[in-house]
């Protein structure tokens, strides 16, 4: 979905793949798409999705600095780093569970190391990302984030359908055996009430979303960037309250209030 509207945007308003920083992209992509978002839905069954919020946004931001400071060379500033920390801390306050976690050892194991590869992969693939718009820079080209969005989506598509057909190989198998008819209503059954969710995550997060996270990384170092986009499941808690009746708790709002505050003085410190 988002590789198809991504694709028209490329090719209707920008260069398509026609780009010197298109395989900068594209290995973008598939290391933070295809394995670090595979990662991610491997961590989301084993440790719920608070947890997973939570692991994940607060390491991919320090790690995303890391890896851009060893590479790179970028240094942020010491106002710039203690907000960005006061940002993820609030994001922590606001996500800790309140209660025992009912997960097993395994579980819990499991999902913090797909939680650390998502991690890693998502900071890298910013980083990469950062790279590219070197490349973009230096050679006098211009490249806007739904273009470069496009070309870093299709690196991902490429990995997670690798993953996909890997891991559903055998269920492909069994659905060659039987009879074509119960397959078609089957897997009709299946997507008539998942598809406009489908539709609608492909078209905010991977669509919108990714191509503003690549207008911010053209001008913003990535520890930064990710900082901000730790919040997410912040910004998530008044549709939360509306759509679901989940009321926040108190603690829920201190953090948000603090992680809110952290990027509003993230944007002053500039």
């Amino acid at each position: 979905m988002a590789g198809l509207l991504l694709g028209v945007w490329a090719y209707a308003f920008g260069v398509g793949l026609n780009s010197a920083a298109f395989p900068l992209f594209f290995l973008s992509g598939a290391i933070g798409i295809g394995i670090g978002d595979v990662a991610f839905f491997q961590t989301l069954p084993r440790l719920g999705s608070r947890l997973t919020s939570l692991l994940t946004g607060c390491m991919s931001a320090p790690l995303a600095a890391l890896i851009e400071w060893i590479w790179l060379g970028t240094t942020l500033s010491v106002a710039q780093m203690l907000w960005g920390l006061l940002t993820v801390f609030g994001v922590g306050v606001a996500l800790m569970p309140s209660e025992h976690l009912h997960r097993t050892r395994r579980d819990v194991v499991v999902g913090t190391v797909w939680s650390l590869l998502a991690s890693v992969c998502g900071a890298a693939g910013g980083v990469l990302s950062r790279k590219a718009y070197e490349v973009v820079h230096s050679t006098g080209e211009h490249l806007d984030g739904g273009n470069a969005g496009f070309q870093r989506v299709l690196g991902g598509l490429l990995l997670a359908g690798i993953c996909l057909l890997v891991v559903k190989r055998r269920a492909f198998r069994l659905q060659a055996r039987a009879p074509h008819n119960l397959v078609v209503a089957a897997s009709m059954k299946k997507w008539r009430g998942v598809w406009p969710w489908v539709l609608a995550n492909g078209f905010a997060g991977q669509t919108l979303g990714v191509s503003c996270m690549q207008w911010a990384l053209e001008s913003t170092p990535a520890g930064i960037v990710f900082a901000i986009l730790a919040i997410t499941p912040i910004v998530i808690i008044p549709f939360a309250w509306v759509l679901e009746g989940e009321r926040p708790s108190r603690r829920s709002l201190l953090g948000a209030a603090i992680a809110v505050a952290g990027v509003i003085a993230l944007a002053l410190a500039r």
